[in-house]
Formats: structure tokens, sequence, C-alpha cells
């Protein structure tokens, strides 16, 4: 039996001592925690309306003086034996998953941005190690943002192994014509279960915990999966049709998971005497018999016990005495009732902008008050 747990993967301070990313021998989102070499990202940077799967570092090494650039980077990440070899033999992987780590960490920070714990790589070594709503959502973000960073680098041409979606049910549809490299996520998925060597547990109630959730960040790339349609004909009668797979912007992917994060459910394992193992098992829903324990469904995140209030620094996360808020909004849960400090400033920006012929933009600079909310110590 293969138990995923956090005392198998190195801490940040371990990962310090070695360049590059330390990646988890079972599982991702160990990574997260040793992600040394990405500088903090700061949560309110995010307004929303950014391309968050379209990053930089998405694809191979481009210096081919390097050669075989890829095989020197899969060295840098902490593999397990298997989990290198299939590096090596994928040019394109060791980067995928360095952009997937970024895709993670911004959504996650972007998502959490007004709650008193607002994703912080400070504590996350010690938070994946226990059972909380956030270290189930941690698993769900890291693998939703490796599944959706494979399919997109393969549609891209940044996997040697991969190519585009070929999506034979649309090739059959009369007056379909395939056209445009659709996001291939049947290899992403079918890669990702070998990378992570998924296998079922039947005892171990941590491991089957982890596995679930792993699977809802899976799930929810595969629903937010669309077939996108341009027609071709004459006037426009869209005689023939292209079409191809694309997935959802991974923000959209975010904001699922954080609304199943709301609704986590609190398990506990029982055990079934008809197949003779231990299932999953939580609190009662509202369409199930009293009697009977609710097994969670495959979309939910689910935890095994009660998050601290990470309103004073821990080792989980540094608090929030600081931090800035919403007064209409935010400030009263996030201070925890310390209340919150008032600071007023100037600041400068662009206005009354006007298009000059030709071709530039002139726009005045103007001033107005802005007022900060931060938490009390």
């Amino acid at each position: 039996m293969r138990r995923w747990h956090p005392n198998l993967f190195p801490t940040l301070q371990e990962s310090a001592q070695a360049p590059g990313l330390s990646l988890p021998s079972a599982l991702w989102p160990r990574c997260l925690s040793g992600f040394i070499s990405l500088p903090a990202l700061s949560p309110l940077s995010l307004t929303g309306k950014e391309g968050l799967t379209h990053l930089p570092s998405l694809g191979p090494s481009a210096n081919p003086a390097q050669g075989k650039a890829h095989l020197k980077q899969c060295d840098l990440l902490k593999l397990s034996r298997k989990q290198k070899r299939l590096c090596q033999r994928e040019p394109g992987l060791a980067e995928t998953l360095r952009d997937a780590i970024r895709l993670s960490i911004m959504e996650c920070q972007y998502q959490f941005r007004y709650e008193r714990w607002n994703c912080s790589l400070d504590g996350r070594t010690s938070l994946l190690k226990r059972g909380f709503k956030e270290t189930a959502f941690l698993y769900a973000v890291s693998s939703a943002a490796l599944t959706h960073s494979l399919a997109r680098a393969c549609s891209a041409g940044r996997m040697e192994r991969c190519t585009c979606d070929d999506s034979p049910d649309l090739e059959n549809r009369k007056a379909w014509q395939w056209g445009v490299c659709g996001d291939n996520l049947k290899y992403s998925t079918k890669f990702l279960k070998n990378f992570l060597g998924q296998k079922k547990i039947s005892k171990d109630l941590r491991a089957k915990v982890d596995i679930h959730n792993t699977n809802v960040g899976i799930k929810a790339v595969k629903n937010g999966l669309k077939t996108t349609c341009k027609c071709h004909g004459v006037s426009g009668s869209c005689a023939v049709r292209t079409c191809w797979k694309q997935l959802s912007p991974f923000h959209e992917t975010g904001k699922i998971l954080k609304l199943r994060f709301d609704d986590a459910v609190k398990i506990f394992s029982v055990t079934n005497d008809a197949v003779g193992h231990s299932e999953l098992v939580g609190m009662q829903r509202r369409s199930h018999s009293p009697k009977s324990p609710a097994t969670p469904r495959s979309t939910d995140l689910v935890y095994m016990e009660d998050s601290p209030s990470f309103c004073r620094p821990s080792k989980y996360s540094l608090g929030t005495a600081g931090r800035t808020c919403s007064r209409e909004a935010s400030c009263d849960s996030l201070c925890c009732g310390r209340g919150y400090n008032t600071q007023s400033r100037m600041v400068t920006f662009s206005c009354h902008c006007q298009v000059q012929w030709c071709c530039y933009v002139e726009c005045q600079q103007c001033m107005q008050e802005e007022v900060i909310y931060s938490c009390k110590q």
C-alpha cells in the first residue's frame, strides 16, 4: 500500500538548499511548499481580468545551444524515479510543471484575497500535514492547474509526445469540419494519473481524502471543456463549421473550486461490511435519510478536521494583522474583531484620455484621495 504522506516531502528550508523546484515523489501539491524560485505574489495585484492561462514560462527552453536542456531541468526537480523517467522522455514537461505551480498559486491567492487564510506560502508545509478545508483546496487547485497546463501545452505544440485533441465525435458529425488546435484534455488526464501514481487504497483515510480532492480538481477542469465553433459560408450561412475543444479560462475553474471549498464536507471513515473495506462518509444531506450517512459526491471537497481561525500568527499562517480589507465587505471578519486602522493617501492616475492624430493617446494626470483600511494588531 502506497500512502501519500506529508512527511515524505521536503520543507521549504530543505528545498532552499537546492536550486529550482521541489516536486513530490507521490503527490503534486507538495511542490508548492518547495517552489522557492517563485516570488511571493500579492493577491491584491490581481483584478480578475488577467489571462491567468497565458504565462510566459509555459513550454521548454528555447535556447538551442543547450541541446537536451530539459534533462537538466528534470534533474532540478525532486522527483521519484518513475517521475524522472517520464520527465526525461517528455521535453517540455519540466517547464509545464513550473507553469502549473505559478498558475495554482496565483489563482489560490486571488480566490482567498479577502479571507483570513489568503493562501500564503508561509506555513504551507505545516498546513499540508493536516486535514483542513484549506488543505483540500490546495490539492484540488494544484491538480486542476497541472491538468489545465498539460492540456494547453499539448495544443500549443510545446510537448513532443502529444498534440491537438482529435475529438473524433466531432469529426463524424455532418457538415462539421475539424479545424484549429483543440486542448488535449484526454492526454492530460491520462498522463497526470500515471505521473502521480494514483492507486486505490482501502484503509488509509488520509490518502483516500487526498486522492478524492485531487480528482475534484481534475473534474473541475473537465467540466469546463467546451466546444467552440466558427461558421464558414456565403453570407454567414454556416454551411460549414470549424469546431475545436477549448478549456475554460483557469480563473473560472478557480471560482468553481472556491464554491466547492465553501460547501466542503467534513468526513469520517466507516467499514462497509458488504465490500469489506472503509468508505468516506460525511454529514447527511437533506435528500438523504437521517439514519444513513451521506457519501460525498465526486465533486465535493472533503476534509477531516476543523480549521484554526488563522487570526493570529501560527505555524499555518502569519495571521491577519496588517492585512488590507474592505470596510463594507471583509473588515469585520478578516480583522477577527480587533478593529481596523484607517489611512488616507493621494494617488495619481491617468484621466481625460484622448486619441490624437496620428497615432497616440494623450492623457492628463489627476489626483484623488484613497482610503485604506488595515487590520489592527
